[in-house]
This record gives structure tokens, sequence and C-alpha cells, in this order.
């Protein structure tokens, strides 16, 4: 599947709900599935600043590709953070670069997320793309 197709697939997910308690309630169980994060990545070399809850984020190469690891202390961030592994993971860089990312705009997140959660969400998104710009970097 393209990062496109997995968009559509997420918004395709989030129609099903009517209001956004019920939103809410998807992505905390998002959350309850994110795989377990390496423990030896949860300290301050992995941490996304900007964020007012702690989120750990790792990249490492995947068969040309990045793969992503996160977690998060709060159920609400760690169920965005499942929401851009999904996305992001297993991506080479330039998919991942290249990406018109309006899921979060499609589902309603981009109004219905606090502006302490936007701007969280925000500087992870920069990470990720940061993380591709130092791998495709690397392949040159």
């Amino acid at each position: 599947m393209t990062i496109q197709e997995i968009q559509d697939e997420i918004v395709g997910e989030f129609e099903f709900f009517e209001d956004w308690s019920e939103k809410y309630g998807y992505i905390i169980e998002l959350a309850k599935d994110l795989p377990p994060f390496p423990e030896e990545y949860r300290n301050p070399d992995h941490i996304v600043k900007g964020c007012q809850s702690q989120v750990w984020l790792h990249a490492r190469p995947a068969d040309h590709a990045i793969h992503f690891d996160g977690d998060s202390d709060a159920m609400i961030v760690k169920g965005l953070v499942s929401l851009l592994m999904r996305v992001f993971s297993d991506r080479t860089p330039e998919e991942i670069l290249n990406a018109d990312l309006n899921f979060i705009d499609r589902i309603g997140l981009s109004t219905h997320l606090s502006p302490t959660r936007s701007n969280g969400l925000a500087a992870m998104i920069k990470q990720i793309k940061l993380y591709a710009l130092a791998y495709q970097a690397k392949e040159n």
C-alpha cells in the first residue's frame, strides 16, 4: 500500500464514528495496540522536543526504508504516534519526504486537538521528516 492508500484507510476507519468522544476512544485503542517501545531507546536522545507529553521516537534502517518505533506517556498522544507509525514506518526516505500528509485534516484532528497536542503532532512529523532527510543524505 502507498502512503496515500494508508491515509485513505485511516480516514475510512474514522468515518465509522459519530462523534469525537468515539474517535478519541478509537485513538486510545490504537495506543494500546502500539508495539512495545525498546527500553534502550527510552532516553533523552530519542525524546521529541516540542511535545508537552513525553514522546520517544526511534528510526532504524529496514531494507532501503526506515522503520520507526514510538511511544508516549499519554494515551491520546500514544494513539497519534500509532497513526504516524502506520503511515510512515517501513517507507523510503523519498516516500516520507514527498508524502502529502492529509489524513490529519480529513479526519478532523487539526480542529479537535488542543493547541499543545497539535504542536506535539507537528513536532513528531517534523522529527520523522528529519530522520528521513538524514537517511536520504546517508544513502547518497
